[in-house]
């Protein structure tokens, strides 16, 4: 299953957490993640995504949980992640990022 299921997430506004864990969910995290707010927790562990990580996560600001550990994401973490001053628990172990 590819990714493409966050452009309709998207446009859930009420939705407060995500929990697509060991879906076997393929392709890059869109940018469209970052509409996802006021989400508290997003955790895509264990699926077989690629590439960066969207800097569209950072405006997330009530996400407290972000798992993304498990998955083929590469590149540097983008900086926009250090605006998420709710965040308590942040996993990205078992990935190839720089």
């Amino acid at each position: 299953m590819s990714c493409q299921v966050f452009s309709e997430l998207g446009q859930l506004k009420a939705l407060t957490r995500l929990y697509l864990s060991n879906n076997e969910l393929t392709g890059a995290v869109p940018s469209e993640i970052g509409q996802l707010e006021p989400s508290t927790a997003l955790d895509l562990y264990g699926n077989q995504l690629t590439g960066a990580v969207p800097s569209e996560l950072g405006q997330l600001e009530s996400l407290a949980s972000l798992d993304l550990s498990n998955n083929d994401l590469t590149g540097a973490l983008p900086s926009e992640l250090g605006q998420l001053k709710a965040l308590t628990s942040f996993r990205l172990s078992n990935n190839e990022l720089t």
